[in-house]
Protein backbone atom coordinates (compact mmCIF):
# COMPACT_ATOMS: atom_id res chain seq x y z
CA UNK A 1 0.00 0.00 0.00
CA UNK A 2 2.67 2.24 -0.37
CA UNK A 3 1.70 5.90 -1.66
CA UNK A 4 -1.77 4.87 -0.97
CA UNK A 5 -3.73 6.61 1.46
CA UNK A 6 -6.20 4.17 3.30
CA UNK A 7 -8.98 5.42 5.32
CA UNK A 8 -11.24 3.36 7.81
CA UNK A 9 -14.49 4.91 9.28
CA UNK A 10 -16.08 1.68 10.38
CA UNK A 11 -19.98 2.35 11.69
CA UNK A 12 -21.56 0.85 14.51
CA UNK A 13 -25.27 -0.38 14.96
CA UNK A 14 -27.44 1.10 12.21
CA UNK A 15 -24.95 4.01 11.46
CA UNK A 16 -23.32 2.24 9.14
CA UNK A 17 -23.97 4.07 5.99
CA UNK A 18 -20.25 4.64 4.35
CA UNK A 19 -20.49 0.98 4.43
CA UNK A 20 -24.21 0.45 3.00
CA UNK A 21 -23.13 2.86 -0.07
CA UNK A 22 -19.95 1.03 -0.48
CA UNK A 23 -21.45 -2.39 -0.13
CA UNK A 24 -24.51 -1.34 -2.83
CA UNK A 25 -22.27 0.60 -5.29
CA UNK A 26 -20.20 -3.13 -5.45
CA UNK A 27 -23.02 -4.77 -6.26
CA UNK A 28 -24.32 -2.13 -8.89
CA UNK A 29 -21.11 -2.85 -10.53
CA UNK A 30 -21.16 -6.77 -10.43
CA UNK A 31 -24.14 -6.45 -12.94
CA UNK A 32 -26.64 -7.05 -9.07
CA UNK A 33 -29.84 -4.92 -7.95
CA UNK A 34 -29.74 -4.65 -3.89
CA UNK A 35 -32.23 -3.73 -2.42
CA UNK A 36 -32.71 -1.77 0.88
CA UNK A 37 -34.34 -4.26 3.81
CA UNK A 38 -34.80 -2.38 7.17
CA UNK A 39 -33.23 0.35 8.72
CA UNK A 40 -29.63 -0.49 7.07
CA UNK A 41 -29.39 -3.54 5.41
CA UNK A 42 -29.20 -4.74 1.92
CA UNK A 43 -30.26 -7.62 -0.29
CA UNK A 44 -29.20 -8.95 -3.73
CA UNK A 45 -30.46 -12.01 -5.35
CA UNK A 46 -28.36 -14.15 -7.89
CA UNK A 47 -29.54 -17.13 -10.45
CA UNK A 48 -32.81 -17.15 -10.46
CA UNK A 49 -32.79 -18.47 -14.20
CA UNK A 50 -33.83 -21.94 -13.22
CA UNK A 51 -36.47 -22.59 -10.97
CA UNK A 52 -35.75 -24.13 -7.42
CA UNK A 53 -35.35 -23.25 -4.19
CA UNK A 54 -33.67 -20.60 -2.01
CA UNK A 55 -30.30 -20.61 -0.44
CA UNK A 56 -29.31 -17.56 1.75
CA UNK A 57 -25.83 -16.29 2.75
CA UNK A 58 -25.46 -14.12 5.59
CA UNK A 59 -23.07 -11.15 6.32
CA UNK A 60 -22.74 -8.67 8.85
CA UNK A 61 -21.47 -4.96 8.44
CA UNK A 62 -21.16 -3.63 11.56
CA UNK A 63 -18.04 -2.32 14.03
CA UNK A 64 -17.69 -2.39 17.63
CA UNK A 65 -17.23 0.89 19.18
CA UNK A 66 -13.28 0.48 20.62
CA UNK A 67 -10.44 2.59 19.42
CA UNK A 68 -8.24 0.66 17.14
CA UNK A 69 -4.95 -0.58 18.64
CA UNK A 70 -4.12 -3.23 16.15
CA UNK A 71 -1.06 -2.31 13.72
CA UNK A 72 -2.03 -2.61 10.41
CA UNK A 73 -1.97 -0.41 7.57
CA UNK A 74 -5.73 0.84 8.11
CA UNK A 75 -6.42 1.76 11.28
CA UNK A 76 -9.64 3.14 12.24
CA UNK A 77 -9.32 6.96 12.99
CA UNK A 78 -13.26 7.27 14.24
CA UNK A 79 -12.94 5.25 17.50
CA UNK A 80 -14.55 2.68 15.92
CA UNK A 81 -13.13 -0.75 15.03
CA UNK A 82 -14.20 -4.04 13.21
CA UNK A 83 -12.99 -6.40 16.55
CA UNK A 84 -15.11 -8.72 15.48
CA UNK A 85 -14.34 -9.17 11.66
CA UNK A 86 -17.40 -7.79 10.47
CA UNK A 87 -15.27 -6.75 7.43
CA UNK A 88 -13.83 -9.83 6.47
CA UNK A 89 -17.49 -11.19 6.55
CA UNK A 90 -18.67 -8.33 3.82
CA UNK A 91 -15.64 -8.53 1.77
CA UNK A 92 -15.92 -12.51 1.27
CA UNK A 93 -19.47 -12.24 0.59
CA UNK A 94 -18.97 -9.52 -1.55
CA UNK A 95 -16.36 -11.71 -3.24
CA UNK A 96 -18.88 -14.68 -3.41
CA UNK A 97 -21.25 -12.32 -4.63
CA UNK A 98 -18.91 -12.13 -7.84
CA UNK A 99 -17.66 -15.68 -8.12
CA UNK A 100 -21.87 -16.32 -8.22
CA UNK A 101 -22.65 -13.65 -10.88
CA UNK A 102 -19.65 -15.42 -12.95
CA UNK A 103 -21.11 -18.70 -12.62
CA UNK A 104 -25.22 -17.71 -12.44
CA UNK A 105 -25.79 -19.96 -15.51
CA UNK A 106 -25.03 -22.91 -13.21
CA UNK A 107 -27.43 -21.55 -9.96
CA UNK A 108 -29.97 -24.65 -9.74
CA UNK A 109 -32.58 -22.21 -7.73
CA UNK A 110 -31.53 -18.79 -6.20
CA UNK A 111 -28.91 -17.16 -3.67
CA UNK A 112 -30.12 -14.39 -1.74
CA UNK A 113 -27.34 -12.52 -0.19
CA UNK A 114 -27.95 -10.75 2.88
CA UNK A 115 -25.24 -8.10 4.55
CA UNK A 116 -26.80 -6.88 7.73
CA UNK A 117 -25.88 -4.08 9.94
CA UNK A 118 -26.36 -4.06 14.10
CA UNK A 119 -24.95 -7.63 14.98
CA UNK A 120 -23.66 -6.33 17.52
CA UNK A 121 -26.63 -5.08 19.39
CA UNK A 122 -29.13 -7.95 18.17
CA UNK A 123 -30.90 -6.01 16.37
CA UNK A 124 -30.14 -6.01 12.83
CA UNK A 125 -30.81 -9.44 11.66
CA UNK A 126 -34.51 -9.11 13.73
CA UNK A 127 -35.18 -5.53 11.64
CA UNK A 128 -34.67 -7.38 8.12
CA UNK A 129 -36.52 -10.38 9.03
CA UNK A 130 -39.73 -7.48 10.12
CA UNK A 131 -38.87 -5.77 6.46
CA UNK A 132 -39.50 -9.18 4.64
CA UNK A 133 -35.94 -10.47 4.27
CA UNK A 134 -37.30 -14.06 4.40
CA UNK A 135 -39.76 -13.16 1.79
CA UNK A 136 -40.01 -12.61 -1.78
CA UNK A 137 -38.61 -15.30 -2.35
CA UNK A 138 -39.28 -17.14 0.16
CA UNK A 139 -35.45 -18.46 1.90
CA UNK A 140 -35.78 -22.68 2.25
CA UNK A 141 -31.98 -22.58 4.26
CA UNK A 142 -29.64 -20.22 5.08
CA UNK A 143 -25.98 -20.20 6.22
CA UNK A 144 -23.35 -17.38 7.58
CA UNK A 145 -19.66 -17.39 8.58
CA UNK A 146 -17.96 -15.98 11.78
CA UNK A 147 -13.85 -15.60 11.22
CA UNK A 148 -11.86 -16.54 14.42
CA UNK A 149 -8.61 -14.69 15.64
CA UNK A 150 -6.13 -15.99 17.64
CA UNK A 151 -7.14 -19.74 16.54
CA UNK A 152 -4.17 -22.40 16.12
CA UNK A 153 -5.32 -24.12 13.23
CA UNK A 154 -4.27 -23.06 9.69
CA UNK A 155 -5.89 -20.24 7.78
CA UNK A 156 -9.06 -20.77 6.17
CA UNK A 157 -9.78 -24.24 7.98
CA UNK A 158 -14.00 -24.16 8.66
CA UNK A 159 -15.05 -25.70 11.43
CA UNK A 160 -19.07 -26.79 10.87
CA UNK A 161 -21.56 -26.56 13.39
CA UNK A 162 -23.38 -30.00 14.42
CA UNK A 163 -27.05 -30.03 14.55
CA UNK A 164 -28.62 -28.10 17.54
CA UNK A 165 -27.79 -25.05 20.16
CA UNK A 166 -23.99 -23.42 19.29
CA UNK A 167 -24.60 -20.09 20.61
CA UNK A 168 -26.90 -19.17 23.55
CA UNK A 169 -29.57 -16.62 24.07
CA UNK A 170 -28.20 -12.58 24.94
CA UNK A 171 -30.23 -10.05 26.97
CA UNK A 172 -28.70 -6.54 27.56
CA UNK A 173 -30.40 -5.10 31.19
CA UNK A 174 -29.95 -2.27 33.23
CA UNK A 175 -30.16 -1.96 36.52
CA UNK A 176 -31.44 1.91 37.53
CA UNK A 177 -30.62 2.89 41.89
CA UNK A 178 -32.02 5.71 43.04
CA UNK A 179 -31.20 7.13 46.10
CA UNK A 180 -30.74 10.17 48.34
CA UNK A 181 -27.74 12.34 47.47
CA UNK A 182 -25.44 14.79 49.82
CA UNK A 183 -22.86 16.09 50.68
CA UNK A 184 -20.00 13.13 51.21
CA UNK A 185 -19.03 14.42 55.02
CA UNK A 186 -22.70 13.34 56.12
CA UNK A 187 -23.69 10.34 54.40
CA UNK A 188 -26.82 10.03 57.37
CA UNK A 189 -28.69 12.44 55.83
CA UNK A 190 -28.67 10.95 52.07
CA UNK A 191 -29.36 7.27 50.64
CA UNK A 192 -25.57 6.17 49.37
CA UNK A 193 -27.00 4.52 45.90
CA UNK A 194 -23.25 3.37 44.97
CA UNK A 195 -22.95 1.07 48.27
CA UNK A 196 -27.08 -0.29 47.15
CA UNK A 197 -24.51 -1.28 43.80
CA UNK A 198 -22.19 -2.83 45.41
CA UNK A 199 -24.13 -5.15 47.61
CA UNK A 200 -26.27 -6.12 43.83
CA UNK A 201 -23.02 -6.90 41.81
CA UNK A 202 -22.32 -9.21 44.60
CA UNK A 203 -25.59 -10.55 45.03
CA UNK A 204 -26.35 -11.25 41.56
CA UNK A 205 -22.94 -13.88 41.47
CA UNK A 206 -25.24 -15.61 43.93
CA UNK A 207 -27.70 -16.58 41.47
CA UNK A 208 -25.34 -18.66 39.31
CA UNK A 209 -23.44 -20.15 42.35
CA UNK A 210 -26.28 -21.04 44.42
CA UNK A 211 -29.71 -21.36 42.36
CA UNK A 212 -28.87 -22.82 39.16
CA UNK A 213 -27.79 -26.46 38.56
CA UNK A 214 -24.49 -28.12 37.30
CA UNK A 215 -26.08 -28.51 33.95
CA UNK A 216 -27.78 -24.90 33.62
CA UNK A 217 -25.05 -23.14 32.03
CA UNK A 218 -25.45 -19.37 32.16
CA UNK A 219 -23.06 -16.33 32.48
CA UNK A 220 -24.01 -12.93 34.25
CA UNK A 221 -22.03 -10.34 33.32
CA UNK A 222 -22.07 -6.50 34.89
CA UNK A 223 -20.28 -4.39 32.47
CA UNK A 224 -20.85 -0.75 33.26
CA UNK A 225 -21.43 1.30 36.25
CA UNK A 226 -21.63 4.64 36.48
CA UNK A 227 -22.90 6.96 39.75
CA UNK A 228 -21.71 10.68 40.86
CA UNK A 229 -19.34 13.11 39.53
CA UNK A 230 -17.68 14.93 42.44
CA UNK A 231 -15.17 13.76 45.60
CA UNK A 232 -17.17 14.65 48.25
CA UNK A 233 -20.73 14.07 47.71
CA UNK A 234 -22.62 10.76 47.90
CA UNK A 235 -24.35 10.76 44.18
CA UNK A 236 -28.25 11.14 43.69
CA UNK A 237 -28.30 7.57 41.50
CA UNK A 238 -26.26 4.98 40.01
CA UNK A 239 -26.98 3.28 36.72
CA UNK A 240 -25.50 -0.13 35.90
CA UNK A 241 -25.35 -2.09 32.96
CA UNK A 242 -24.66 -5.88 31.75
CA UNK A 243 -25.47 -8.62 29.61
CA UNK A 244 -26.70 -12.56 30.51
CA UNK A 245 -26.13 -15.63 28.03
CA UNK A 246 -28.02 -18.68 28.38
CA UNK A 247 -28.43 -22.24 26.34
CA UNK A 248 -32.22 -22.74 27.55
CA UNK A 249 -35.06 -20.56 27.49
CA UNK A 250 -36.32 -21.73 31.00
CA UNK A 251 -33.23 -20.50 32.99
CA UNK A 252 -33.36 -17.25 30.56
CA UNK A 253 -36.53 -16.42 31.93
CA UNK A 254 -35.24 -17.22 36.09
CA UNK A 255 -32.21 -15.29 35.57
CA UNK A 256 -34.34 -12.18 34.43
CA UNK A 257 -36.78 -12.82 37.05
CA UNK A 258 -34.49 -12.97 40.35
CA UNK A 259 -31.77 -10.70 39.09
CA UNK A 260 -35.01 -8.60 39.43
CA UNK A 261 -36.30 -9.64 42.49
CA UNK A 262 -32.59 -9.43 44.15
CA UNK A 263 -31.92 -5.85 42.93
CA UNK A 264 -35.28 -4.38 44.19
CA UNK A 265 -34.92 -6.62 47.14
CA UNK A 266 -31.53 -4.95 47.99
CA UNK A 267 -32.09 -1.86 47.41
CA UNK A 268 -35.54 -1.81 49.11
CA UNK A 269 -32.89 -3.16 52.52
CA UNK A 270 -31.15 0.53 51.96
CA UNK A 271 -33.47 2.45 51.84
CA UNK A 272 -33.46 3.01 48.01
CA UNK A 273 -35.35 1.72 44.81
CA UNK A 274 -33.95 -0.05 41.37
CA UNK A 275 -35.72 -0.43 38.50
CA UNK A 276 -34.27 -3.52 36.50
CA UNK A 277 -34.78 -3.29 32.50
CA UNK A 278 -34.14 -5.59 29.38
CA UNK A 279 -33.38 -4.21 26.39
CA UNK A 280 -32.06 -5.64 22.92
CA UNK A 281 -31.54 -9.74 22.67
CA UNK A 282 -31.51 -12.80 20.84
CA UNK A 283 -32.68 -16.47 21.54
CA UNK A 284 -30.48 -19.40 21.02
CA UNK A 285 -28.94 -20.22 17.25
CA UNK A 286 -29.98 -23.31 16.02
CA UNK A 287 -28.59 -25.63 13.69
CA UNK A 288 -29.82 -27.91 11.24
CA UNK A 289 -28.42 -31.49 11.30
CA UNK A 290 -29.78 -32.22 7.88
CA UNK A 291 -27.64 -29.20 6.75
CA UNK A 292 -24.89 -29.27 9.24
CA UNK A 293 -24.18 -32.97 7.21
CA UNK A 294 -24.66 -31.51 3.77
CA UNK A 295 -22.19 -28.59 4.54
CA UNK A 296 -19.90 -30.78 5.79
CA UNK A 297 -19.75 -32.99 2.89
CA UNK A 298 -20.03 -30.05 0.63
CA UNK A 299 -16.48 -28.41 2.22
CA UNK A 300 -14.30 -31.28 2.09
CA UNK A 301 -15.21 -31.84 -1.80
CA UNK A 302 -13.60 -27.78 -1.98
CA UNK A 303 -11.54 -27.88 0.39
CA UNK A 304 -8.06 -29.68 0.60
CA UNK A 305 -7.84 -32.70 3.48
CA UNK A 306 -7.39 -31.07 7.17
CA UNK A 307 -8.94 -27.94 6.48
CA UNK A 308 -12.51 -29.00 7.47
CA UNK A 309 -14.17 -30.22 10.56
CA UNK A 310 -17.49 -30.61 12.32
CA UNK A 311 -17.64 -29.39 16.16
CA UNK A 312 -17.42 -32.97 17.42
CA UNK A 313 -14.58 -34.11 15.80
CA UNK A 314 -12.52 -30.86 16.35
CA UNK A 315 -13.32 -31.33 19.72
CA UNK A 316 -12.03 -35.44 19.99
CA UNK A 317 -8.74 -34.52 18.43
CA UNK A 318 -8.35 -32.04 21.51
CA UNK A 319 -9.93 -34.97 24.09
CA UNK A 320 -12.38 -33.91 25.09
CA UNK A 321 -15.92 -35.71 25.02
CA UNK A 322 -18.70 -33.01 24.62
CA UNK A 323 -18.99 -30.35 21.41
CA UNK A 324 -18.14 -27.23 22.00
CA UNK A 325 -20.69 -24.63 21.92
CA UNK A 326 -19.87 -20.94 21.15
CA UNK A 327 -20.38 -18.42 24.39
CA UNK A 328 -21.02 -15.61 22.14
CA UNK A 329 -24.08 -14.78 21.15
CA UNK A 330 -25.14 -14.43 17.30
CA UNK A 331 -28.47 -12.71 16.12
CA UNK A 332 -28.35 -14.81 12.73
CA UNK A 333 -30.31 -16.78 15.63
CA UNK A 334 -33.09 -15.15 14.67
CA UNK A 335 -32.51 -16.58 10.86
CA UNK A 336 -31.93 -20.02 12.52
CA UNK A 337 -35.62 -19.74 13.85
CA UNK A 338 -37.22 -19.40 11.09
CA UNK A 339 -35.65 -21.30 8.44
CA UNK A 340 -32.71 -24.57 8.66
CA UNK A 341 -29.75 -22.55 9.20
CA UNK A 342 -26.03 -23.35 9.73
CA UNK A 343 -22.85 -21.33 11.50
CA UNK A 344 -19.36 -22.01 10.48
CA UNK A 345 -16.43 -21.06 11.90
CA UNK A 346 -13.32 -19.71 9.94
CA UNK A 347 -9.85 -19.45 11.26
CA UNK A 348 -8.44 -16.28 9.90
CA UNK A 349 -5.32 -15.71 12.30
CA UNK A 350 -3.06 -18.07 13.93
CA UNK A 351 -1.06 -16.98 17.23
CA UNK A 352 2.20 -18.23 15.60
CA UNK A 353 1.63 -15.61 12.64
CA UNK A 354 1.47 -13.00 14.72
CA UNK A 355 -2.66 -12.95 15.44
CA UNK A 356 -2.88 -13.28 18.85
CA UNK A 357 -5.78 -10.95 19.98
CA UNK A 358 -8.97 -13.09 20.48
CA UNK A 359 -12.66 -10.82 19.01
CA UNK A 360 -13.32 -7.73 21.24
CA UNK A 361 -9.80 -6.71 21.74
CA UNK A 362 -8.39 -3.43 20.89
CA UNK A 363 -5.49 -4.97 19.33
CA UNK A 364 -7.50 -8.28 17.13
CA UNK A 365 -6.32 -8.57 13.93
CA UNK A 366 -7.32 -10.73 10.92
CA UNK A 367 -5.23 -12.28 7.91
CA UNK A 368 -6.20 -11.12 4.76
CA UNK A 369 -5.42 -14.11 3.28
CA UNK A 370 -8.49 -16.16 4.30
CA UNK A 371 -10.35 -13.57 2.48
CA UNK A 372 -10.86 -15.38 -0.96
CA UNK A 373 -11.10 -19.51 0.65
CA UNK A 374 -14.52 -17.63 2.51
CA UNK A 375 -15.63 -16.54 -0.61
CA UNK A 376 -15.65 -19.77 -2.24
CA UNK A 377 -16.96 -21.32 0.89
CA UNK A 378 -19.64 -18.76 0.60
CA UNK A 379 -20.80 -19.41 -2.96
CA UNK A 380 -20.16 -23.31 -3.38
CA UNK A 381 -21.93 -24.08 -0.02
CA UNK A 382 -25.12 -22.41 -1.65
CA UNK A 383 -24.63 -23.58 -4.98
CA UNK A 384 -23.58 -27.36 -4.14
CA UNK A 385 -27.15 -27.13 -1.61
CA UNK A 386 -29.55 -25.65 -4.47
CA UNK A 387 -28.14 -28.58 -6.83
CA UNK A 388 -28.82 -31.57 -4.75
CA UNK A 389 -32.27 -29.69 -3.13
CA UNK A 390 -34.12 -29.07 -6.17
Amino acid sequence: MTNIEVKCYPGTGFDIQDTVDFVKDKLIEMGYEPRECGKAGLVALAGGKKSGKVFMLRADMDALPIREEAEVAFPSTNGNMHACGHDMHTSMLLGAAKLLKAHEEEINGTIKLMFQPAEEIFEGSHDMIQDGLLKNPDVDAAMMIHVMAGMPLPIGTVIVSEGGVSAPAADYFTIQIQGKGCHGSMPNNGIDPITVAAHIVTALQEIHARELALSDEAVLTIGSIHGGEAFNAIPDKVEMGGSIRTYDEEVRECLKTRMTEIAQGIAASFRATAQVSFGSGCPTLVNDGDLSTCTFQYLKELLEPGKVFTTGQLNAMSGAQKAPKTAGSEDFAYVSQKVPSIMLAFAAGHPEQGYCYPQHNPKAKFDEAALAKGSAVYAYTAMRWLEEHP
